[in-house]
């Protein structure tokens, strides 16, 4: 069995995500880590893997069917994968939402002048979880829709926390609203503002003598951030904050909340949900198996860009067509 050969960009928590994911994966190899630092400097997870800087990967496109990108979606990926995708076939976890259709049409563009194929925004939300909304509402047009985030840890929230002057450290955690979501699970189709949906819990470590009323009050009316959250602000010791706030959980909901039938209607409810202790080793995850599926639909020729909308579930597999109708339909 040929295996797929693997390149990954950026080697930040996402990137090592993907090199142990790899290493689950029989059908996968690494065929090198591409960094902006110095690849002496580099500590990999796995022994002797070969660290390239970012420049020079357009030299080794014989030696790597994928390239998974592993940027952060605000400057790296949209500048990254249209360029990246001129030398190999490329995925990303682009996940800005109202900058998707202008990254799908960068990234289209790119990748067919150069004959690739490219998958963006894939990972849970977007990615599956986008494939669970667009199968909810297709299933049940007459309903409505919600998606709940968390409890979980927003990397762009936190670091907002640490910009605060006299903080030392600090942490954020999404919370969906339990009572939202049970009202929602009732048939009643709430109407939910941002506010009623989710909380925002700050686990913050204060500088020696900060003021402690200025930060919280900082973090509450930050806008665009906390302003339109119920937030509350915890002060921590360093000691218990790197023992307790040093994983990365997440998670989430999708629900769809429909009616059916003629006369007195017949409620119906669908619900997906995800629990993870580790967001960035389960995003890579979900790249794996695309990475797979993206190899496959290559060697059938396909070329542009794709989303999780465009690709069949079986290509995902490392199950044959004749097994998967057995084991699992």
């Amino acid at each position: 069995m040929k295996k797929v050969r693997i390149g990954i960009a950026g080697y930040g928590n996402l990137g090592r995500g993907v090199e142990l994911a790899i290493r689950q994966n029989d059908d996968m190899e690494l065929a090198g880590i591409f960094t902006r630092r110095n690849p002496e400097t580099v500590k990999t997870v796995t022994e002797n893997a070969p660290v390239y800087r970012i420049e020079d990967a357009k030299n080794m496109q014989d030696k790597i069917d994928v390239m998974i990108i592993c940027g952060g979606s605000a400057t790296d990926l949209p500048q990254q994968t249209p360029e990246l995708a001129g030398y190999f076939n490329v995925i990303d976890s682009f996940d800005t939402h109202a900058r998707i259709p202008e990254h799908f049409s960068n990234v289209d563009k790119a990748a067919k002048e150069s004959g690739h194929l490219a998958f963006i925004s894939l990972g849970w939300d977007p990615g599956l979880f986008s494939l669970n909304r667009l199968y909810a509402e297709s299933i049940l047009p007459n309903g409505k829709s919600y998606t709940f985030w968390g409890k979980g840890v927003s990397q762009g929230h936190s670091d907002a926390i640490r910009r605060v002057k006299g903080v030392k450290k600090g942490i954020q955690y999404t919370v969906p609203v339990e009572s939202a979501m049970d009202a929602v699970r009732s048939g009643s189709q709430p109407e939910l503002s941002t506010r009623e949906k989710h909380t925002r819990e700050c686990f913050v470590v204060p500088e020696d003598g900060a003021d402690l009323a200025a930060i919280e009050n900082e973090i509450k009316t930050m806008k665009n951030y906390f302003d339109q959250y119920d937030t509350t602000v915890n002060f921590i010791t360093e000691e218990e904050f790197d023992s307790i706030h040093n994983k990365m959980p997440h998670g989430g909901f999708v629900m769809r909340s429909g009616l059916t039938g003629d006369g007195e209607k017949t409620h119906q409810m669908i619900e997906y949900a995800i629990k993870l202790e580790s967001n960035p080793e389960f995003t890579a995850s979900v790249l794996i198996c695309y990475a797979r599926a993206l190899a496959r639909l290559k060697s059938e020729g396909k070329t542009g860009c794709m989303t999780a909308f465009d690709i069949a579930p079986a290509y995902l597999s490392r199950l044959s067509g004749e097994e998967l109708r057995a084991q699992m339909l």
